[in-house]
């Protein structure tokens, strides 16, 4: 609507002023045709008057010119009109006065241009404002040489515009209350169209926030059989596909989940019995031959690598229903992380990946849910240790006022760029190829993700290839509270830069330097926390 009034505004005022100049124009056009033939048979009627005098100091002389200034005064229809008639002498100014008719002092609507004109024998005109009978007016001056036996002298026409001016003046006046009037209806118009045009299309992103809120329900009314009606069919059919496929795949996600949910219970009991058998085979394995025993012992492996994948199923199809609870308790999380590398300590041995341990000589205190955060840190320093490359796996423990973070560190192959997202994914491996050693189900760092959330914290994975990579778990130090930050850095501080870090070996600080300008340099040898190793 503001295109449409700014446009017509300038479109309307421009042709309102070509309107009004074209009037002004024909008004003063017509009064010069009409002076200028007053003037030429003015002219041509005092030279027949004049026309006897030889010496222009004659004593006639001037009572014929007074004469024929009346006369040509007198002729004029309009005589009260203002039109004054006025002869002059330039040549001769001693001999030859001034006459005027009515008596006016016209020589200061006379300018030297215009007598400059007339002298050279031209007839001329000029618009001059000045006074003559009282109050200034605008006055159209017309001049033509007489000639005469002695010389010339010069008849000057002065017509008031005034009715011009005020012809002009109102034709301009209702030229601008045309366009006025005219813009406000293109405004109203242009108002009424956009809201015919406008209100639809609002309607339909109203109703498409509520779908996307999840109100699959609602529709726009259709009214009409024009395009904004065949817009809101459109929109309507569109919703009501959208959700039936939704509801069509709620409906499958949840006979998937049901399935997998009754699949694992179902199963609990076959893998029950067979977990007997199997325990009963593995004791008297040394009484078999070696090839039976091996089998024996593949046997009770995989058995407990699909107790572990049942467990894992069930607790992922807990974590889809959404019926995982979280069991919050004040909770030191020294003792969890010592628990942790006490269970892993056999696998790290066998594999030869020393765990070093760099946590806080004081205990760590938080609400949590102590069963799922050991497990979180076993699935963690278990992937770490699978995947250390019998190098050394760093696992930290830090704490601020509203946060606790651990960050687990190994030092192997490391992830490419873009697979720190795709590590919590099911059944993701990074190099399907890799001999594990633990035996994974491939779930458990989307649970452990899910746990993370649940406690509504956060994990996260840092890797770049050939310097290994680094997760970080960090929880709220209340329950319930809000993260904005994390006391430890996901990034860890060996890691070299893409610019290049030290070539020293050297761990690479980054933190504040002189004046609150970043640095970075060689990290510092200790920072007052309490470091184990063990292998």
């Amino acid at each position: 609507m503001t295109i449409t009034l700014v446009a017509s505004s300038l479109l309307v005022g421009g042709f309102a002023f070509l309107i009004a100049d074209k009037i002004t124009t024909i008004l003063l056009d017509s009064a010069r045709s009409d002076v200028r033939q007053r003037v030429t048979s003015g002219a041509s009627y005092a030279a027949k008057q004049v026309s006897f005098y030889g010496q222009p100091q004659e004593a006639q002389l001037q009572e014929t010119i007074d004469g024929t200034v009346n006369y040509l005064a007198g002729g004029d229809p309009q005589q009260t009109s203002g039109v004054v008639v006025a002869i002059t002498a330039d040549d001769y100014p001693n001999d030859i006065q001034t006459r005027t008719s009515p008596s006016a002092n016209v020589q200061s609507l006379i300018s030297p241009e215009l007598r400059a004109a007339i002298a050279d024998g031209k007839v001329a005109s000029q618009i001059r404002t000045g006074r003559l009978t009282g109050e200034s007016t605008k006055y159209l001056v017309y001049g033509s040489p007489v000639p005469t036996r002695f010389g010339q002298i010069e008849l000057y026409y002065l017509v008031p515009l005034g009715r011009q001016d005020v012809t002009a003046a109102d034709a301009r006046a209702t030229v601008v209350a045309t366009g006025v009037a005219l813009v406000i209806l293109l405004g109203l118009l242009a108002a009424l169209v956009t809201r015919l045009v406008v209100n639809p299309v609002r309607v339909a992103a109203r109703t498409a926030q509520r779908l996307s809120a999840g109100l699959l329900d609602q529709r726009m009314v259709v009214n009409g059989e024009d395009d904004l009606a065949l817009l809101a069919a459109s929109f309507n059919q569109m919703a009501t596909n959208l959700q039936r496929q939704i509801l069509r795949l709620e409906e499958m996600s949840r006979l998937q989940r049901r399935f997998t949910s009754d699949v694992s219970h179902e199963l609990r009991t076959p893998l029950t019995t067979v977990r007997m058998a199997a325990d009963l085979i593995f004791a008297e394995r040394d009484e078999f031959d070696p090839a039976v025993a091996r089998s024996a012992e593949l046997l009770q492996a995989e058995l407990d690598r699909f107790e572990e994948l049942l467990t894992d199923l069930l607790e992922i199809s807990r974590f889809d229903a959404g019926f995982a609870m979280l069991d919050s308790e004040p909770t030191d999380l020294v003792p969890v992380v010592h628990r942790v590398v006490d269970r892993l300590a056999g696998l790290a041995e066998r594999v030869g990946v020393p765990i070093e341990l760099d946590l806080p000589g004081t205990p760590v205190i938080a609400e949590v849910d102590p069963r799922r955060v050991e497990r979180v840190l076993r699935n963690l320093v278990g992937n770490a240790v699978e995947h250390g490359e019998a190098r050394p796996v760093l696992i930290t423990l830090g704490i601020d006022e509203t946060a606790v973070a651990i960050t687990v560190r190994d030092h192997g192959v490391g992830l490419k760029v873009g697979e720190e997202k795709l590590v919590f994914n099911r059944f993701w491996r990074a190099d399907p190829s890799r001999a594990r050693q633990t035996g994974g189900t491939g779930l458990g760092l989307s649970i452990s993700l899910e746990d993370a959330r649940l406690h509504g914290g956060w994990l996260e994975a840092w890797g770049a290839p050939g310097q290994g990579a680094q997760f970080r778990l960090t929880l709220p130090a209340r329950a319930g509270d809000r993260l904005t930050t994390s006391p430890l850095r996901l990034v860890p501080a060996d890691a070299t830069l893409p610019f290049g870090g030290p070539r020293d070996g050297g761990p690479l600080a980054i933190g504040p330097g002189a004046g609150g300008a970043l640095a970075i340099g060689p990290a510092p040898a200790g920072d007052g926390q309490r470091t184990e190793v063990r292998s």
